[in-house]
Formats: C-alpha cells, structure tokens, sequence
C-alpha cells in the first residue's frame, strides 16, 4: 500500500474544484481535489484559510472542511453565499475545474479522541461545518461517546446536511439532534425563536467531568451563548470554540 502523503502549506496553494453539491437555497459544498495518495494533515475542527484578491486587496477566511478528517484524495467545504461575504461569494462564482487558494489546515477549537465521553454541539448557520467533521469522525469510527447537536437555523429550507441528521438519529443511538428555528413551519415541533438556556438545559449533557460543548456560529450568538453555559456551570476548559 503506499504511504498517504499529509498536506500542510503555510503558503496559498491552488486546490481544483472536481465537484459541486447544492445543499440548500444558498449553500453549497465545493469538493477540491488532492493527489490520489494524499489528505489533509488535520485533526477534526481544524480549518484552512481561503485566500481571494477584492478591490485589489489581499483577504482571507477561516473555513473548517465539512469532510471526514483523514479523506484521501479530496477533501470539501461546505459555503454558504452571504452578499456581504466577500470571500463567500468567490467561491460561489466558482465552477468545476477552476481552483481555489488555500493554506493550512490551521489548529483551532478540534476534537481528540478520548478527550470527552458526551459531547454537545451549537451550531448556527454555517457554524455547523466544525461539528460535522467532528461528529462524522466520531461516527465512523465507533467510538462510545454520546453526541448531542443543537441547531439553529432562521427556517427549515436553512437547515444544512438536514437527511445526514435524520439518518444519523435513525442510525446511531448515542446521537441527538435538536434543531431550533426562528421561522418555522407550520406544525413544528422542536425549537422555535433562538436558543436559550431552557433549550441548553434540555438538550446538552449537563457539566462535568467527561463532557464538553464545541460552539461555533455568528459572533453575537457565541458571545451570548458562552455567556449562558456559564452560568449553567460549564467550566470554561469545556466550552470549545473550532
């Protein structure tokens, strides 16, 4: 068997676009190829910074892999296009066979296996890409950690990789998933407005030792919400920003 080369470049580096999935109205995941016997040299949560040129001016973005860590030969990010989002909208513009610049991956909020046996996920919008690498990593892998995953999304047409969830709760006993919309449809049932501290009291593991909640969506919602797990008693060693 040959040996799997493990990419790191501190350097931007082009990244060819070989497939494009459509996983809601404004959100896609863009699958970058890589040579046969090479994955990123990552753990799950770490991120790649996705380099573009605006106004003549160098920018660049954190981006954490929706993929299964350890992929070979590709790897994917999943984007949502915001039309603020400078970098977002690049890569939307973009098609099969043109390339993106990368670097990395970088360290960030990841996943170790052992470090927890019952781990919480937040998740808003597209804060959800750190979560599902790590979760995915968990899952293949078998490893006796229950998983709970609360998701915040503004409608239900928002809700990305929403038939992975479903299949994971149909599949795995020891995932949860909750979602929680700002609009929902007509007979929902789960959670409606933004998450609160009743909604974190329900749904996560309660602190203590062998458990710890990764974080990860638009800044007020962080900031508030970190907030919010202190004062239900999560230490701050436990709370985990990807």
């Amino acid at each position: 068997m040959d040996a799997v080369t493990r990419i790191k470049t501190k350097t931007p580096s082009p990244y060819r676009i070989a497939a494009i999935d459509a996983d809601t109205h404004d959100t896609k995941t863009f699958h970058f190829a890589l040579p046969e016997h090479a994955t990123l040299d990552m753990l799950p949560g770490d991120h790649l910074f996705v380099h573009a040129t605006a106004n003549g001016k160098a920018v660049k973005r954190p981006y954490t892999p929706s993929s299964l860590p350890g992929t070979v030969g590709s790897f994917a990010l999943t984007v949502k296009r915001y039309e603020a989002g400078i970098v977002s909208r690049h890569i939307h513009d973009q098609k099969i066979g043109d390339t993106v610049l990368m670097s990395g991956p970088n360290a960030g909020g990841h996943w170790v296996d052992g470090m927890a046996k019952k781990v919480g996920f937040v998740a808003g919008g597209t804060g959800i890409t750190p979560m599902i690498a790590i979760i995915r990593w968990i899952l293949a892998k078998g490893l006796d950690v229950e998983l709970f995953l609360i998701f915040s999304n503004k409608t239900d047409a928002d809700i990305i990789f929403r038939k992975e969830w479903e299949r994971d709760v149909r599949e795995h006993r020891n995932f949860h998933c909750y979602h929680v919309l700002e609009q929902p449809p007509p007979g929902w049932i789960q959670g409606v407005g933004r998450v609160t501290a009743d909604i974190l009291r329900a749904q996560l593991p309660p602190p203590g030792p062998g458990t710890i909640v990764f974080l990860c969506g638009p800044p007020p919602m962080v900031e508030a919400l970190e907030e919010i797990l202190r004062t239900l008693g999560y230490s701050e060693e436990a709370v985990i920003l990807p």
